[in-house]
């Protein structure tokens, strides 16, 4: 087998995870001999403590969101002369990632997450470690706790990321625009056309945790709302179960849905989504061409990825919905303007600055094809 390492962060449900499993599925369609192994860094290292690592973050964004924005901005994104160092995370986790790739011996190590890349390029550049390694960035920007030196090559989702990692040394030809990676599922068209409606359908979407200011969202929404909306809640269990047992006529509650098929399948039955700016769900947005609204977003990478997609036109500014009697009324007003048409032509232009090859089979022809089955 050709063994390909798959580095998230957290055990949490993210777009680090989406896009690993977009890849590890090409991958194997490719061949088979490929065996891809995820595995969740800090769970790896703390065990059962990593859960308290995710809750704080948790918390983190839910009850401190300008600080953690404030945090972000200056740890990560705030130009410096000297290169990022953090001494106690290499303390913990530098020998445990050197054992754990001596254990695997992978053929590519694929980091959807900046920590183990920051770590692997620290590892390489002591010469403790010799294997490929690729930057799968699952955002909108290239911040600085990346590995850049010795990373082998790095898949971008936008031009202009690869035009911050020239300005940071990385040469070009090391940089793919390969497009935030999603699921080879995606790529599948519907069976057959929709069937006719009386009226549009939307899908309001808080990312795989399910965070949003839903009661004053969907206090907005009328029994006679002139749109149907599927909600997707994520691991939001609660929310659910409050939709379920409110019966709102316009609003259809879905659990956090795993299965690739079957959220391609949801993006194929919705004329719009109403969503955080999660680089993922963006990704697949653009993908299947879906008008998308930006009600709120998570403080850090969300933000950065709002402020770029919307300087380029690709995604609708709706964060003033709390001002509005309907939300339904504003987005309806907005696909019936010529600005839909703007935003579709903006995602096609957008999609011919991609790569024209698909990233699983970068990934397998630059550094598995040669590799020998062990």
């Amino acid at each position: 087998m050709k063994t390909v390492l798959f580095l998230p962060l957290l055990q949490l449900p993210s777009g680090h995870h989406r896009a690993a499993e977009a890849l590890a599925e090409g991958l194997r369609s490719v061949d088979r001999a490929v065996a891809c192994e995820k595995i969740e860094l800090l769970s790896s290292r703390l065990g059962a403590k990593e859960q308290w690592v995710s809750r704080l973050y948790l918390r983190c964004i839910r009850h401190a969101p300008r600080a953690y924005s404030a945090l972000y901005h200056r740890s990560v994104l705030r130009p410096s002369p000297k290169p990022l160092s953090f001494p106690p995370y290499e303390w913990l986790f530098a020998d445990h990632l050197k054992q754990l790739i001596r254990r695997l011996k992978p053929a590519l190590v694929v980091c959807t997450h900046a920590f183990p890349s920051y770590l692997l390029d620290l590892l390489k550049r002591r010469g403790d470690i010799d294997v490929p390694v690729v930057n799968v960035y699952t955002d909108y920007v290239a911040h600085n706790l990346w590995g850049k030196t010795a990373i082998d090559v790095h898949f971008v989702g936008h031009p202009a990321m690869k035009a911050t990692l020239e300005q940071k040394g990385v040469a070009g030809e090391r940089i793919a625009v390969t497009g935030i990676p999603v699921h080879p599922a995606f790529a599948a068209h519907p069976s057959a056309p929709p069937a006719a409606r009386p009226w549009p359908i939307g899908l309001i979407s808080g990312g795989s945790l399910g965070l949003g200011d839903w009661e004053r969202l969907f206090s907005k929404i009328a029994p006679n709302d002139p749109v149907d909306y599927y909600v997707l809640c994520g691991t939001n269990e609660q929310l659910y179960e409050r939709l379920r047992k409110k019966n709102h006529p316009r609003l259809l509650p879905l659990r956090y849905i795993s299965s690739p098929a079957a959220m391609s399948a949801l993006y194929d039955k919705v004329d719009f989504v109403l969503t955080k700016p999660g680089g993922v769900t963006l990704s697949e947005c653009l993908h299947k061409r879906k008008p998308v609204f930006i009600y709120a977003m998570l403080p850090g990478q969300e933000e950065m990825n709002f402020r770029l997609l919307c300087a380029d036109g690709l995604v609708f500014d709706f964060r003033h919905w709390r001002s509005l009697p309907s939300l339904s009324e504003a987005i309806l007003s907005i696909l019936r303007s010529p600005a839909l048409a703007r935003c579709l032509a903006k995602m096609d232009e957008y999609h011919r600055t991609l790569s024209l090859t698909d990233p699983a089979l970068a990934l397998y022809e630059r550094f598995l094809a040669a590799v020998p089955v062990r």
